[in-house]
Formats: structure tokens, sequence, C-alpha cells
């Protein structure tokens, strides 16, 4: 199956002719039609034809274009514009909104030439853990299609996992890559606040939101990001500094490194299957002379209310301008999760509760920073686990909004704009998939990769395919 092979593998094939885009977009579209109909991952479904005819000219001018993704179909989340294709967020309120306007990753890729084939489902407005909030369906896991499959960039995970699509492109505010690409066996990256534009996607909360690669493998990640990043002058938050070539690092010796364990991590709460796991991981580190240290970061247990009290406080914000006057529908389209979001967010921000909830948060907010300058003083990186147990039946968290939150609590840390890279590290007694996510020092990716990349030169756990997709 050509989908199985990598970037790399896919751009040689591709330069010595051993295949055409043509050929892989069939197999793309072959994929979509035996597995979408079971799992959900998709909400617009670009013209085959229309794709087809894309990738044949791509094989014509192939000899024109050096970029390594040229020529490769990938998919989306719903989230992001695309000019002239429908931009739903997986939500009623925007049920037909065609866009004017492209986002900035999006333009990078068309200029990159690779080749889109859908807008992927998800959790409206990023409200979710399980891609079960949304309009469309929920996305099913395709390891186990009565699981969810992860949000809220679950239709990106479920379309890479069942080989319906080389890579994704999806949105992280508290673990909306990480959690999915844990719970479906995939890799993914949320960047450094800044290091890719956020420009024309739809924002959640606009001072946690950052948009990452999703892929098979850590060195695909490293080439998706390598296109993707860098300075946007349509996105003040963006980052002027150099974008450099990720996958040129990734063999890098790692010896004399010191990878952190916070024991809060490692205890009540967490299935003890993931944490054999992740200690199992760790040893294989140390085989590469990295030095495993356990450290303590006590204001983890905090991260849930810091996170959703400010993230609910931007959400209501963010979302006063659907009002169904100038684009989309009327606002009782909402979801009830999304409305209770904007109810909470508004009462946080409401006079007589701003100084005790929103700027208190804020305050909180400032001390997580505090915590990872110090823990990462104390070591170069930190191991923790993607989610405290494995995918979940669906109904479960959708019906429980509480259990919804708590399923964020090892990823919601990261918006004191930090890297993490969410690797596949082993499964369950269940068969289900189980991540470990690196945390770095801002602007670390280049290390997380070579760390990431290490790991999967050792294990095969990234390349384990669900039955479904065999």
């Amino acid at each position: 199956m050509l989908l199985d092979l990598s970037i790399v593998q896919l751009s040689e094939g591709l330069k010595a002719k051993k295949f055409s885009s043509e050929d892989i977009v069939k197999e793309c579209y072959k994929n979509i039609e035996r597995f979408n109909p079971t799992v959900n991952a998709f909400i617009t479904l670009l013209d085959k034809e229309d794709v087809l005819r894309i990738a044949r000219e791509r094989d014509k001018n192939r000899e024109n274009n050096n970029s390594i993704l040229y020529g490769l179909p990938y998919v989306i989340k719903d989230s992001y514009n695309t000019k002239g294709i429908k931009t739903t967020a997986a939500s009623n309120v925007l049920g037909n909104y065609i866009p004017p306007y492209s986002a900035t990753v999006y333009q990078r890729l068309v200029d990159a030439g690779a080749i889109l084939i859908g807008k992927t489902n998800m959790d409206a407005w990023g409200h979710g853990a399980s891609s079960e909030n949304t309009d469309f369906g929920p996305v099913k896991n395709p390891w186990d299609q009565s699981r969810v499959a992860g949000g809220s960039s679950g239709g990106n995970a479920a379309a890479i996992t069942a080989r319906m699509a080389v890579f994704g492109i999806g949105e992280d505010t508290g673990g909306s890559i990480r959690n999915p690409s844990g719970w479906c066996n995939i890799t993914g990256l949320k960047v450094t606040y800044g290091r890719v534009s956020r420009y024309g996607c739809i924002a959640y909360v606009s001072s946690f939101d950052t948009m990452g690669p999703m892929a098979k493998t850590v060195e695909d990640c490293s080439h998706i990001l390598r296109v993707i990043a860098g300075h946007d002058p349509h996105d003040a938050t963006s980052s002027p500094k150099e974008v450099p070539d990720y996958s040129k690092d990734l063999k890098k010796q790692l010896d004399g490194l010191v990878l952190g364990m916070p024991k809060e991590c490692y205890g009540e709460g967490v299935d003890p299957q993931i944490i054999n796991l992740i200690k199992n991981a760790a040893k294989e580190y140390e085989k590469f002379g990295i030095k495993i240290k356990e450290i303590s970061m006590p204001m983890l247990s905090y991260g849930v209310p810091v996170y959703y009290l400010i993230g609910t406080s931007e959400t209501s914000t963010n979302l006063a301008r659907y009002d169904g006057v100038r684009f989309g529908q009327g606002r009782e389209k909402f979801t009830k999760e999304t409305m209770r979001r904007i109810m909470l967010g508004t009462y946080a921000l409401s006079a007589g509760y701003y100084d005790a909830y929103y700027k208190k948060a804020q305050q909180g907010r400032t001390l997580f920073i505090k915590e990872y300058q110090k823990a990462l003083s104390e070591c170069d990186l930190i191991l923790m686990p993607v989610e405290p147990m494995a995918a979940t039946k669906i109904g479960e968290l959708i019906n429980n909004p509480i259990q919804n939150m708590l399923a964020d609590i090892f990823t919601c840390q990261t918006p004191v704009g930090v890297p993490s890279l969410a690797v596949p590290c082993g499964f369950t007694k269940e068969n289900l998939p189980i991540g470990m996510q690196i945390i770095g020092k801002m602007f670390a990716e280049p290390l997380l990769l070579q760390l990431g990349y290490a790991y999967q030169q050792v294990t095969n756990w990234h390349k384990k395919r669900p039955k479904l997709a065999e």
C-alpha cells in the first residue's frame, strides 16, 4: 500500500517515477470509499475527478518543483479557512460558509504543491476531547469503532490511521492534536506558540491556539513543519525566528540529555498500563545515553481549572461575532457544549466576577510558566502521558462535561507556549493505542523531533495498523 510509505519514500518514489501522484490519490479515494462510512472522518470531501486532475498536473510539472510535499494528498481540520471551499468548524452555525480567503497554513501547502482531498470532522469550534461535539456525527476510532477517535482534531487522526491521506494539519489548544494522535496511533506535534501562523484558522482560544502537523511518523512531521512554519505579516503573534531544517538533525546524538518524568503524572487516576508503557519507553531512552530523572510539578493539578477559565472566557469573546447577521446562521444552532462554554466564559468575565475568576486564572497561568521554567532548568525535556486512559466509548465524554474536561489533564498544561510531541508507545491489553508526549522549551522542536525520531527507529508501534485498514 502506497499510503503506508513515509513522506520521504513517497517523494523519492514520485521523482523516480515508480508511481504517480494520481496513483496515491486513487488509493486515498479507494480507502475513503471503504472506511469513511464507518469512521466518519470527513465533513467536506473534494470531488474525486477534480483532485485527480490536479494530481495529473502535479505529475506533469514535477521536474519544476523541489518541495518534498509536492503532489502528496493531505487533509486539513475544518477550522481552517480555504478559499472557495466550505469551512464549518463542525458547526451548523457555519453550515454553508464559503470563505473568501485562505488560512496562511493552507496557502503555504498550496504553494508547496500538496493536494487537499478533504476537510475533516472535529469537535465544533474545538470544544471537546473526543470529536463527538460535532453537528456532522461523531468520529469513530479505526482501532475500535465503538470508541472515540479523540479530539478535537479527531477526523485528521482517523483519516491518517485508516490510510485515507498521507498527512493532516490539525490545531492544538489544549491537546487537540496530541489527544487524537495518542488514541489513534499516529504522531502529532503541538508547536511553540507563534511558530506557525494562526491567520485564517477559526479561533478557539486565541492566546493558546497553535497549528501543527499530524502524520504517521516523526520524520514526516519534521518535513511538514518546515513548510508551514515561519513569520506571517498577517499574524502579529507569529514569530520572526528563523525556521530551521527540522529533518536535518534528526539523527543527532542524544547522549548527555536529561529527561524529566513528573511524579504527579504517574500515580492515582492514570491507567497502570499507560504508566508501564511510558516507563518502558524511558528505558529505551536510557540506551541512548539519556538520563531519566524524577521531577516534581505540583502545579499540574491546577491545570484544568486554569485552562478552562481562560479558555471559556476567550471563547465567549471569539464567538460573539457569530450573530447570524453578517454571516452564518443563528446562535440557537450552537451545540449544548459550546453554549455551556460561552456561558461559563461570559460569567467569568462579568462585572463582579472578573477578579475572582478570569484574573485569578491568568495569575495561575503565570505560575504555570514559572513551573515549566523551573522543571526545564532541572532537565532538558519532560516525558508524560498524553491521556490518563485509553480511548473512551462513544457517549462517555460528550455526556459528562466534567470528565470531558478532565480528559485534557496532561495536555492542557502546555498553553504556557511550549511545544509538545505526541508519539505512539504501545497498546493496552484491549489492543488500544497509547501515546506519550515529550515537552521542551519554547522553539525546542528540533530536539523534540530528534527524541521522537530516535524512539521510532528502535520501536515499531507507529507502524501498526488497525484491522479496519488492512
